[in-house]
């Protein structure tokens, strides 16, 4: 596995940390589980107010059941949701599988419960 940042590194709020690590740690869970090649590349992408996450392996996906409550790119969407940002999985054009988050964090989202007045 590699990791490679961009952009300044920035200090995530805890809801937003917590969902990078989730997410990183289901991606590469689905890479052991489904992936031929067992190796991936993380790169984590630091804007003023959003954190760009991308995992990427090069496949071939095995094609044999891995087991598992198949409920993973499910909990990564409702994760990255939860806090206003995407998710993107799927093949890629040139093989293998990506997935792709982009979380928000920083004074763009709505406040929470506590905040507001």
């Amino acid at each position: 596995m590699t990791v490679a940042t961009a952009g300044p590194r920035a200090e995530l709020p805890a809801g937003a940390d917590l969902a990078a690590f989730r997410i990183v740690q289901e991606a590469l869970t689905n890479v052991v589980r489904h992936s031929g090649s067992r190796t991936a590349r993380v790169r984590l992408g630091y804007g003023s107010r959003q954190l760009d996450l991308t995992v990427d392996d090069d496949g071939p996906a095995t094609g044999t059941e891995a087991g598992g409550s198949g409920n993973g790119l499910a909990g990564m969407r409702e994760r990255a949701a939860g806090l206003g940002g995407t998710i993107e999985a799927g093949a890629r054009p040139d093989g293998g599988f990506r997935v792709h988050a982009v979380l928000p964090f920083g004074r763009e989202q709505p406040p929470s419960p506590q905040e507001t007045p």
